[in-house]
């Protein structure tokens, strides 16, 4: 899944597929996860939120499966 970067002290990168409903981030550690079920308009409040962190952390994260991507990261 393609990323784009964020301008985040938490999420380094993310990227939506909207077929699949399934968010894929990948976090400052280098770590990424996959996030499924995942509405679209989460993705875009995601994007234009003035805290990306703060949002994931509110929205995203302990909301939808997930599923963690070892060897995954973009780096």
């Amino acid at each position: 899944m393609e990323r784009e970067s964020f301008d985040s002290s938490v999420i380094a990168s993310a990227g939506y597929d909207p077929a699949l409903r399934t968010l894929e981030v990948e976090f400052g550690s280098g770590e990424v996860y996959r996030y499924f079920l995942v509405p679209a308009r989460v993705w875009r409040d995601l994007r234009s939120a003035e805290s990306a962190g703060a949002y994931f952390n509110a929205e995203v994260r302990d909301h939808y499966p997930e599923e963690w991507m070892p060897g995954a990261a973009t780096r």
